[in-house]
């Protein structure tokens, strides 16, 4: 299903009757191909030569709330806001939020942690919100670059969807394809998914996107880095004429711009921080480095008080950083792309909780990744650009808190690295360091480690599914055996898999004989 992104898109229709109120449109421009947003006027390569295109051909909104209380937000969800704490909205939310509840299309740019979730995920609820979505056919869809990103997202937004009655189901590869099938068949009113695993669930039948009435395209700037924008452009397709758009990005690029220009009509733009993403609450540190004493000075900052994340380049070179770093007696674990969604997920909440103080991960980390109280990320490794120097360091530094980002950097390195951080917009202190220096335990806290040799328990893999004939010998067997009831009982007692539904979860775990389903209890 991967289509050309130069494809013309079909001319808009206008709504027909039945369709959900959430689409209709206020203050809505001319179509998306035309107008206002048809604009050929050439744009330089940085963010800000497309920020500036933008922003001068888009038209203004309303102006920013200083509370949630001055949104037109269902009740339910201003009380749910205010169990949870939240007053006052972040500047990228009382930017956007007046615009995006009253149906116009948004296009908004705010650094990594500066509370992007929320800024479309309410405006999405209240949409919706006292809709019921049939089977299989969602009413919003939030698209985004990963697995973890979805993940966040699901679990912000799960507090506020509950008090209005709305459903979510999360849509990623990596994860039981049934389970996920499952939960859009049960009625899901908002799905929020990684558009390869969507475009899969959609070609199986299971989702249709026709009475999509918003969508969120969530991080679009590594959407289009990753190669998305093809599956992006056929999702986008296949959603109801004239629906709303909300597109967020940390930064604004090209690709960004031709996702604007194809998708958004008579967009607002707001941009809440510098174009280049600059964040005033990090410390951005280079420290220049030997080649023959990087490795002890990766283990003397990785042996801080405090967790850190550290950034490499490969997952082989993850692996081998944190087994030398156990080593050490410095508690560390790998995180990347070689490893399942299961796995990936209990690494995390192993950080999280403290079994681990140190994360050693490739990009996998670098969006959709929230940790609280994170001060400290490394680039062990330099990143590729400036929009991944600027994602890693997100993972420091939310919602207002302060962190420090720190670029090991050898001489051969040096050249490319004061380039990457002009690109960023960024001024970094730059420091040459040895492993024994003071300065480097100034900075970053690194002191000697243990020496001792400490075990992590890794998290355990999943489990392979049987082939399909076996499911089919065991199913015929069971049947014989009376199996039925043991299905109902758990039907009764609601049990579910992951993202799937409870009748759907029981039924599956009713046919697995008793042994495995132990097994996988204890697991």
């Amino acid at each position: 299903m991967s289509e050309d992104t130069t494809h013309s898109r079909p001319a808009r229709r206008r709504r027909p009757s039945g369709r959900p109120a959430a689409g209709s449109r206020t203050g809505a421009g001319t179509s998306r191909r035309g107008g206002k947003n048809d604009r050929n006027a050439p744009t330089d390569r940085s963010g800000n030569g497309v920020e500036q295109a933008l922003t001068a051909a888009g038209t203004p909104g309303p102006p920013p709330v200083e509370h949630f209380s001055e949104l037109a937000l269902p009740a339910p969800v201003l009380a749910e806001l205010t169990r949870q704490g939240v007053t006052v909205p972040f500047p990228i939310q009382a930017a956007t939020l007046p615009s995006s509840i009253a149906g116009r299309d948004v296009l908004g740019r705010g650094r990594t942690g500066s509370g992007k979730t929320l800024a479309f995920g309410l405006a999405v609820l209240a949409r919706i919100a006292e809709q019921r979505a049939e089977p299989g056919r969602p009413l919003a869809m939030i698209l985004v670059p990963t697995r973890e990103l979805a993940q966040q997202v699901t679990d912000a937004l799960t507090p506020y969807a509950r008090a209005v009655r709305l459903r979510l189901a999360t849509v990623v590869g990596g994860m039981s394809i049934g389970r996920q099938a499952a939960a859009l068949r049960g009625g899901a009113e908002v799905v929020v998914a990684t558009p390869g695993r969507l475009r899969d669930l959609i070609e199986r039948g299971d989702c249709r996107l026709d009475q999509v009435a918003v969508t969120v395209l969530d991080e679009a700037d590594q959407m289009a880095d990753m190669g998305f924008l093809p599956q992006v452009t056929a999702l986008l397709r296949q959603v109801a004429p004239g629906g709303q758009r909300l597109l967020f990005s940390a930064t604004l690029d090209r690709n960004v711009d031709t996702l604007v220009r194809r998708f958004l009509s008579d967009p607002v733009v707001h941009a809440v921080d510098p174009s280049a993403g600059a964040v005033t609450a990090m410390e951005h540190h280079v420290l220049h480095v030997a080649e023959d004493d990087k490795n002890q000075t990766v283990v003397r900052i990785a042996a801080r008080e405090g967790r850190v994340l550290l950034f490499v380049d490969s997952k082989r070179g993850a692996d081998r950083l944190a087994k030398r770093l156990l080593a050490q007696g410095v508690r560390a674990a790998a995180l990347h792309g070689g490893k399942s969604q299961p796995q990936r997920t209990r690494v995390l909440d192993q950080f999280k909780d403290g079994q681990v103080s140190v994360l050693v991960a490739t990009n996998v980390a670098a969006r959709g990744i929230h940790i609280d109280t994170l001060d400290l990320v490394v680039n062990v490794d330099p990143p590729a650009d400036h929009k991944d120097y600027l994602h890693r360091g997100g993972r420091t530094a939310r919602a207002g808190a302060s962190g420090s980002v720190v670029t090991l950097v050898l001489p051969e390195q040096r050249r490319e690295m004061d380039r990457l951080t002009a690109r960023a917009g960024i001024s970094a202190r730059t420091t040459a360091v040895r492993s024994s220096d003071a300065a480097l335990a100034e900075i970053t806290g690194a002191r000697e480690p243990s020496g001792i040799p400490v075990t992590i328990t890794p998290p355990a893999a999943a489990a392979p599914p049987a082939p399909a004939s076996a499911r089919a010998r065991n199913g015929a067997r069971r049947g014989r055996t009376g199996s039925g009831a043991a299905a109902t009982s758990l039907r009764a007692n609601g049990r579910s898999g992951n993202g799937g539904s409870g009748t759907a979860g029981a039924a599956r775990s009713a046919g697995r004989p008793a042994a495995t389903r132990s097994r996988r209890r204890a697991a």
